[in-house]
């Protein structure tokens, strides 16, 4: 390998050495640059600049539009970039793709340049963006944007680590957000400082400001500086004096590109729409996707649920393209893996719901479906945007109910040209066929296919405009049919609804009727009083003509009628002819209160039942039994049996009374005890019983009627015997006859019991009658028993049988 001579090394060293030298020497200081670009912002002219190095920007700005392909400007970036350089609050409105997020990024960034932030200077920037997606969208084009400057920026939306969030927010100093996450860290996070705040940015700020946010987006502001810029950027702007003045805007521009022309969604979009049955909405787009198997499209439906069931009944059907989903229901690691991933392919199909329709700048997307209606024209322009972007074409396609065709009279009135297709029956593709065998199989997807139609349903009636969204229109069975189901599953909230509908009716009906009656009543008072005013001499000569005919009936009939002759007046005189109703009224009380609290009738809810019935005192789970005389049964295992228990139990005081208590106790142990003795009593007579049937070989559970061996007969015969006047069976020992001898033979012992039991019964009640005890008559049973088997038997079988009565006797 050659080296050069030591000459010319020293030549080139001393070459670079005059290279760097002269580099430093021309370039201006940074404070000199900055207030060269801040001369420049008010010399901006809307009219003349076109390209992006036109502005007054930094060259590390520029270096980083160059790099990203960034070139021309577009109308809401011209018209917008100069106004937020020089510090004033934009009220910015354009069409969807039209180039709003880099309208406010590269303000934020040459904001951040000029005051010469640093990490040590904490949050400068706050940028607040309704869905999580469209904050990380914003995230990578800041990066790539402004990769040459020196502050940090940093990503806070939901789904991430929290804890590594809290440790490095003091350390951002533009932070991209979510409102959700935002608020928490207000509220948790003690390294959260934004007193030093100096831009404050809204993307999609209709959304942010609606009703969904309104809460939220109330406390975060509160906990912002006054001072500071404010841009908000949408494509459906909001003017609404109320919401602005929240956001404490000084002298707001509004920049409104495309207000003035002749549609307000991007003028290469093609939109059309088509009439569809519910029924035949599935079909529709399965037919439609195996028709598109080459495009880019993406499916709006209005639930979380529809998207879930769609996707995976297609992806089991297998139409030929990539079928993804993205709702809010996802981790937010896979949101953002099906949201890079889409954006990556050339064809795929992606069935979401409105998280996906702003903002979100996907590629290359031909068609864009909405499957459902939206909820308003807003969200309908927001859907269609995500096609045709940045002067490029697209298509959309509106399917829409028969109730729900008023909807596109409201699209024309908002400037946006929609013509109408009809579907070609022919080619419709149905699956029913084959959902149905699905739902057969898989248990999980028929689940997952109930709450569908269900969460659709639900999404209809919560629909604000009745006009167009009526939920007693759909056709639910034919819709259940369409999705694979064989029943439609119970709409349960539409059940309560409809009820809770005919109570409200009938308690305006009764209403009615109340004020119907009291009218009439005041009408017949106001008659009545003329009427009554006409008749009053009338009334006057009656009442003389009936006392003189009480005069003469008392002449009649004598001393009956002389006694009660004042009780006659009193009969027979019209005192009062019609009721007025204000008299009988306080004078205090007006007719119209008492119409006013007919009305207002408060709802029934379960806390006051449960009030109820605790004053009532019912307790639950109480079974109470009555005997055929009707007096209640008391369960001494469940209640108390004692007068003083139960005067215990009843006493409302408050704390516990030790004595009382104690004497409570005492009372019901003695029942218990008694419970107990009658237990144990019960179950001696049990084995009693289950050993004489062994003895005399019977089963177990088979009674012994026979009067002897009766344990009862036996208690009566023999007197009641206490519990400890128990004798065991001897039976196993040896017979006495065999080894002392017998004293006769078993004919004389028979005889002489027959002449015993003849003389017995000549004898008089005073003679006294001798009987052998309970063991011996026992005794001599086995023995009679031994000897019939002893002929019949075996020895082994004798000898078991003495082995089982031991063991008997043993256990008992």
């Amino acid at each position: 390998m050659r080296t050069a001579p030591a000459h010319a090394k020293m030549a080139q060293k001393n070459t670079k050495k005059v290279k760097v030298y002269v580099k430093s020497k021309k370039r201006p200081p940074e404070i000199k640059i900055i207030k060269n670009l801040l001369s420049k912002y008010d010399e901006i002219d809307v009219l003349k600049i076109k390209k992006f190095t036109d502005l007054p920007l930094s060259s590390q700005t520029q270096k980083g539009l160059k790099d990203n392909g960034y070139v021309n400007l577009t109308d809401i970036q011209r018209q917008s970039i100069g106004l937020a350089l020089a510090g004033k609050d934009i009220l910015g409105a354009a069409k969807t793709g039209s180039g709003k997020t880099l309208a406010f990024l590269i303000p934020v960034i040459e904001l951040m340049y000029c005051k010469q932030w640093t990490r040590l200077d904490g949050l400068g920037a706050l940028i607040i963006t309704p869905t999580r997606e469209l904050a990380l969208q914003i995230f990578e084009t800041l990066r790539n944007v402004g990769r040459y400057h020196d502050f940090s920026a940093g990503l806070i939306i939901g789904g991430k680590d929290l804890h590594f969030e809290k440790k490095r927010m003091n350390q951002c100093n533009i932070i991209i957000c979510t409102p959700g996450r935002l608020l928490q860290h207000m509220d948790e996070n003690h390294l959260f400082e934004c007193t030093n705040m100096q831009i404050l940015v809204l993307d999609e700020a209709d959304r942010c400001l609606d009703m969904g946010f309104e809460q939220t987006m109330n406390a975060i502001i509160e906990n912002l500086p006054q001072t500071r810029t404010t841009l908000l950027f949408s494509a459906t702007q909001t003017r609404s004096v109320q919401t602005l003045a929240r956001l404490s805007l000084k002298d707001p521009t509004y920049v409104s590109v495309h207000e003035h022309a002749a549609h307000t969604t991007p003028e290469g979009l093609q939109q059309s729409y088509v009439i569809c049955e519910l029924e035949d909405k599935i079909a529709m787009l399965w037919s439609f996707i195996r028709n598109h198997l080459k495009q880019k499209v993406i499916v709006f439906l209005s639930s979380c649920k529809q998207v879930k069931y769609i996707n995976d009944a297609f992806c089991h059907m297998r139409p030929g393209v990539s079928l993804m989903a993205l709702h809010s229901k996802l981790h937010q690691l896979k949101r953002m893996k099906i949201y890079e991933s889409f954006c990556k392919k050339h064809h795929a199909v992606l069935f979401a719901t409105d998280i996906a329709a702003r903002g979100l700048d996907f590629p290359q997307v031909s068609w864009v479906i909405q499957l459902d209606c939206p909820e308003d024209v807003n969200t309908y322009i927001h859907r269609a945007g995500r096609t045709a972007r940045l002067d490029k074409g697209g298509e959309s396609l509106l399917v829409l109910l028969p109730s729900e065709e008023k909807f596109v009279e409201q699209l024309k009135t908002h400037r946006i040209p929609i013509n109408m297709i009809k579907i070609n029956p022919n080619k419709l593709q149905y699956p029913q066929r084959k959902l149905e065998a699905l739902l057969a199989r898989d248990v999980s997807l028929k689940d997952t296919a109930q709450r569908a139609f269900v969460a659709y349903v639900k999404s209809v009636s919560l629909m604000k405009d009745k006009n167009i969204f009526d939920v007693h229109a759909l056709n639910t069975d034919g819709f259940a049919r369409s999705l694979g189901l064989a029943i439609p599953p119970r709409i349960r909230f539409l059940q309560r609804a409809q009820k809770n509908m005919k109570l409200k009716q009938k308690a305006v009906d009764d209403d009615h009727k109340i004020v119907k009656n009291i009218e009439n009543i005041q009408e017949n008072n106001a008659s009545d009083e003329k009427e009554n005013d006409e008749e009053s001499s009338e009334d006057e000569e009656k009442d003389q003509s009936i006392k003189i005919a009480r005069s003469s009936s008392s002449k009649n009939f004598g001393t009956i009628c002389e006694d009660d002759n004042s009780d006659d007046d009193t009969l027979l005189t019209v005192k009062r002819k019609n009721i007025d109703i204000d008299d009988e009224l306080p004078d205090n009380v007006d007719i119209t209160d008492l119409t006013s609290n007919s009305k207002q009738k408060k709802a029934v809810t379960k806390a006051a039942v449960a009030k109820k019935i605790l004053k009532k005192k019912i307790v639950p789970n109480k079974k109470i039994n009555f005997d055929e005389e009707g007096q209640e049964v008391i369960d001494p295992t469940k209640s108390k049996v004692s007068d003083l228990a139960r005067q215990y139990e009843n006493e409302e005081t408050s704390g516990i009374n030790i004595e009382e208590a104690r004497k409570m106790l005492m009372e019901e142990d003695k029942f218990d005890k008694q419970r107990h003795r009658e237990k144990v009593k019960q179950k001696k007579k049990e084995e009693k019983r289950k050993l004489k049937a062994l003895i005399k070989g019977k089963p177990k559970n088979e009674k012994d009627n026979d009067e002897e061996y009766d344990s009862e007969n036996v208690g009566e015969e023999s007197g009641e015997e206490s519990e400890g006047s128990y004798e065991p069976d001897l039976s196993f020992l040896p017979d006495p006859d065999e080894i002392y001898g017998s004293k006769g033979s078993d004919s004389e012992r028979s005889d002489d019991a027959d002449e015993k039991s003849e003389h017995s019964g000549n004898q008089s009640d005073n003679d006294q009658i001798h009987r052998p005890p309970k063991r011996k008559l026992i005794l001599q049973d086995i023995k009679k028993k031994k000897k019939k088997r002893l002929s019949t038997d075996s020895d082994n079988d004798n000898l078991q049988l003495d082995e089982e009565l031991a063991l008997q006797l043993l256990r008992s």
